[in-house]
């Protein structure tokens, strides 16, 4: 027999097998071991011819074609393994039916297209023609050639008539394709994704794990990694920061870190990136990469805002002395039954009421109390009357107020309406309504915090002298000190210059003077000299106004309006004690003045230049070169 004859006879034998899989036993018997004993330079009719000798004595292998009466080839086909398919008949197999059946088996041998027979049993003989002795034709998955199969005939015959170059997409390795059944796969193909973790809801999903995710493995024995600090900049890169960049680390340096913070919010507001977000601390933070945009630096009032500066252009040159230059004042009182809980005269929870009612706000930006940690103050956006009243009160903690007007965060209690209309009330600390009034003055997009900012339509201010930390105030020196639960406590008072607090049962327990508690005050209020709200539209306190009556300082033309929509349901006069107020005013100008390490000075620029500060008060001037 031919070569030709040989190839025509049994076309993809070994292919369909080795491709498949499917082993069978193995091939070495006597007539192989004759076959082996033929001279290496033996003609390949010869070695056909010993082989084919006892064909009928020998078990038939595994799919091996047939040869029909008419000289057709039959290759059966192989059953419950996946073979090369054209693309019309591509179809899925069942899993149970993947993989070879006797996986310990030999895989039989494949003749190649030119006669060479590639024995892989366990002898794993090779029997070569000189045209390609160096070349067996299985490619690299056999290791017979030491992987140098690339030279392999691209046309050998691969299973089902479908070339080896076909078969593995242009190349012309063979790759077996065997492996046991996927365990999630049933018998028609279906994956079963077996049980499933309930994911939590409304919060993070907790996720058992030998270390926490924030921890750092695998470190040597007495070595501690910190994290990098911003001077790696310059070792990896020859840019210079420009000199008009401010950084947070600035504001850190010079505000944060150095206990001047006020928590009024306005830099988490400023960041055009949401780069800055609220700690744990209730101070500002850096939550992503700065890029050194300076806002938060400049409408910082402790920073770069030169606040005075900001009283005149909200409400002119005379906005500057005693309590500025406000339309109107009166004393005024809430004849509601609600006004029990409210603060003085209730008028602030008043004026929000008939506001909303009237459809000119939908909301109020307003403090509520802690469900956690009682008489602690977080900021609430109220969106009913019943809201408003249930706030009614004040708090003597700041509430980063204007870290809180990204209004996404209250979209489950604004209405579907477009942002422009959108219309809000900020009730805050004359520091937080000097902050929003210098967001508004300028187009700058403030990221997240846009919408809010710009749908800021009233302001209310409550009139200011200190704020206080909550830990300090209510659990050291309070509670610790004085042995006042908190929890026992019904309401608190900073009036005629004392810290008052009642127990639930409307008694007295405590009266001092307010300078007693001065250690637990932020120390950034000392340099406030704003302590009648310059730049609101209604001022709103005690002071000025006997017991049960609050004091309303009318200041803008949208500060009348939301008089004239609450009048007419309050009990009020003008105002009874105006010097109160001025000489209240004055004494913390003064008080400022002895703090502040600057000029006070209402005409100079509204933003003060990091360096500037810096040589003021004697901050570090490139903190992040440092290793802040």
């Amino acid at each position: 027999m031919t070569n030709e004859e040989f190839e025509e006879a049994t076309p993809t034998t070994g292919a369909s097998e080795r491709a498949s899989g499917e082993h069978g036993e193995p091939r070495a018997t006597e007539t192989d071991q004759e076959r082996s004993d033929a001279p290496a330079d033996a003609a390949p009719e010869l070695t056909e011819t010993t082989a084919n000798a006892d064909a009928d004595d020998q078990p038939r292998q595994p799919a091996v074609p047939d040869v029909g009466d008419d000289g057709a080839h039959s290759v059966p086909r192989a059953e419950g393994v996946r073979t090369h398919r054209p693309a019309s008949e591509h179809g899925t197999i069942p899993a149970d039916q993947i993989g070879p059946a006797d996986p310990d088996g030999p895989v039989p041998a494949a003749p190649d297209h030119d006669g060479h027979d590639h024995g892989h049993g366990s002898g794993h003989e090779h029997d070569h023609g000189e045209a390609d002795a160096d070349d067996c034709g299985c490619g690299t998955s056999c290791g017979c050639s030491d992987g140098d199969a690339e030279t392999a005939d691209a046309a050998a015959v691969a299973t089902d008539g479908v070339l080896a170059s076909e078969a593995s997409e242009g190349s012309s390795e063979l790759v077996s394709d065997g492996g046991t059944a996927p365990s999630n796969v049933t018998a028609d193909g279906q994956l079963e994704l077996g049980e499933m973790t309930e994911p939590a809801e409304g919060k993070s999903q907790d996720i058992e794990h030998e270390n926490p995710p924030d921890e750092r493995v695998g470190l040597p024995d007495g070595v501690d990694l910190d994290t990098p600090g911003y001077e790696i900049r310059d070792r990896m890169n020859d840019i210079e920061t420009p000199d008009e960049k401010t950084w947070f680390m600035e504001l850190d340096e010079a505000v944060i870190d150095d206990d001047r913070c006020i928590q009024c919010g306005t830099c988490v507001a400023a960041c055009p990136s949401d780069s800055i977000g609220i700690g744990d601390d209730d101070l500002p933070e850096l939550v992503k990469m700065c890029t050194g945009c300076s806002l938060c630096w400049d409408f910082c009032p402790r920073g770069g805002l030169r606040y005075e500066r900001q009283w005149k252009l909200t409400g002119g040159d005379d906005n500057v002395s005693g309590a500025g230059d406000p339309i109107t004042e009166y004393s005024a009182t809430v004849e509601d039954d609600w006004r029990e809980n409210a603060q003085d005269g209730g008028v602030v929870t008043s004026v929000l009421i008939h506001l909303l009612e009237a459809g000119e706000i939908d909301g109020a930006l307003v403090a509520t109390e802690s469900e956690e940690e009682p008489w602690k103050a977080e900021a609430d956006l109220a969106t009913t009357p019943e809201e408003l009243i249930a706030n009614a009160g004040s708090f003597y903690n700041q509430t980063m107020a204007l870290g809180n007007v990204d209004v996404e965060q209250w979209a489950h209690k604004l209405p579907t309406t477009d942002p422009e209309e959108l219309s809000l009330a900020l009730v805050g600390t004359p520091c937080e309504i000097e902050g929003i009034r210098a967001l508004q003055d300028f187009d700058w997009d403030y990221a997240a915090h846009e919408t809010g900012v710009r749908a800021i339509d009233y302001t209310i201010a409550l009139m200011c002298t200190k704020n206080f930390n909550y830990e300090t105030l209510l659990g050291e020196m309070v509670e610790a000190q004085r042995g006042i639960p908190i929890e026992s406590i019904g309401k608190l008072d900073v009036l005629h210059g004392d810290l008052m607090v009642w127990d639930t049962d409307g008694e007295m327990v405590l009266q001092e003077e307010i300078e007693e508690f001065h250690d637990a005050a932020l120390k950034g209020c000392d340099e406030c000299a704003d302590f009648t709200g310059y730049t609101a539209d209604l001022t709103v306190g005690s002071v000025g106004s006997s017991d049960e009556y609050s004091s309303v300082i009318v200041r803008t033309e949208q500060g009348m309006t939301a008089w004239n929509a609450t009048k007419d349901d309050l009990d009020f006069h003008d105002l009874e004690d105006r010097s109160a107020i001025g000489g209240l005013q004055s004494w913390d100008k003064k008080k400022a003045f002895e703090s502040l390490e600057r000029e006070f000075d209402p005409d100079a620029p509204r933003f003060i230049d990091y360096t500037d500060h810096a040589e003021n008060y004697g901050t570090e001037m490139n903190p992040h070169e440092a290793g802040h």
